[in-house]
């Protein structure tokens, strides 16, 4: 009996140091894929050579985040990759020809996200059959609106995406501010840990006189908007649209929510480890290049690095329990 007692300070180290191993674990992919560019190709690790091997993380990084609310709440968007792409299409039509419908499409687009929110609670449907309808949906629009890739991104957009900021390149600089603006957000205010309690015990949060479908309205709404950001920041980088631009944007998202250290269940999210999943997956594909490997095979090199990261996870969540 002495001795387990004794044993209790030991024991509530070890879970610390698992816990401190597991929240590290987005950290440690990132690093290991860097490290693998700095060996392969040193001058990729400069100011040029991270720009351009970021050129696209912006989006990509709005995209995962946006996803990462829906998890938020134990759902999944399987939609947001053609939304993004309508978005996408939006911008380069009608925002540069007439910016006051544009906006107003745009903010219509988040109104659609709050009111599919809405839907989904109230008649308990699965997200992965609504969001998956509305994949179609948000297609069908696109290709109305842009049939064949064409439009112009508007010259602010450009200027903005482009930007040249000192000492860091500016898809960092963006990634720093979205990473802090989502972490104080969601984890550092009140209604922060309502939205991630809705995840993780809704009838708790239910019983403390939270509205259950205003929370889900909202962390729908956060979804559109960030899926709202990203088909224009990818725009303002592409500086033209099509339809199909932003179709791999749903696996990307759900990926890097994952490796961030997000769950599908118990409302688990990590706002910087989200950031730093859609860096991984980024850089990832630099990696690959640089290691000469067929475009073909990317995607599964991708995967593997995404099984890699959950194995890890499954085995210090594995010794936590035994221990």
């Amino acid at each position: 009996m002495t001795q387990s007692i004794a044993a209790l300070p030991e024991r509530r180290q070890l879970r610390q140091a698992r816990r401190i191993l597991r929240a590290a674990l987005p950290a440690l992919s990132l690093a290991i894929i860097v490290l693998g560019i700095a060996w392969l190709n040193p001058r990729a690790i400069s100011y040029f050579g991270l720009t351009l091997m970021l050129n696209l993380a912006v989006p990509v990084t709005l995209a995962t985040i946006g996803q990462m609310f829906v998890m938020a709440t134990n759902d999944l968007d399987l939609s947001i990759g053609t939304f993004v792409g309508f978005v996408g299409c939006v911008t380069a039509t009608v925002l540069h020809d007439d910016p006051v419908l544009g906006t107003a499409i745009l903010a219509g687009c988040i109104g659609v996200y709050v009111l599919l929110g809405a839907v989904i609670y109230l008649r308990n449907l699965p997200s992965i059959v609504m969001t998956l309808g509305m994949f179609f949906v948000w297609q069908g629009l696109a290709i109305l609106l842009l049939p064949k890739p064409g439009g112009h991104a508007p010259d602010w957009l450009k200027a903005l995406m482009n930007s040249k900021t000192p000492y860091v390149p500016f898809p960092i600089v963006a990634a720093v501010v979205i990473a802090a603006v989502a972490y104080v957000g969601l984890m550092q205010t009140s209604y922060g840990a309502i939205l991630r309690g809705a995840g993780g015990n809704a009838q708790a949060v239910k019983r403390a006189g939270w509205s259950l479908l205003k929370v889900k309205m909202l962390l729908y709404g956060l979804t559109g908007f960030c899926g709202v950001l990203a088909g224009l920041a990818l725009i303002g980088l592409t500086t033209s649209a099509d339809a199909n631009l932003g179709n791999g944007y749903t696996l990307l998202s759900i990926a890097g929510a994952i490796l961030g250290g997000g769950e599908f269940v118990g409302g688990r999210v990590s706002p910087i480890g989200s950031v730093i999943g859609a860096f991984t997956l980024t850089l990832a594909g630099s990696l690959l290049n640089f290691m000469h490997i067929s475009p073909d095979w990317q995607v599964a090199a991708q995967g593997g690095i995404l099984i890699a990261v959950l194995a890890a996870r499954v085995l210090i969540n594995r010794g936590g329990a035994t221990s």
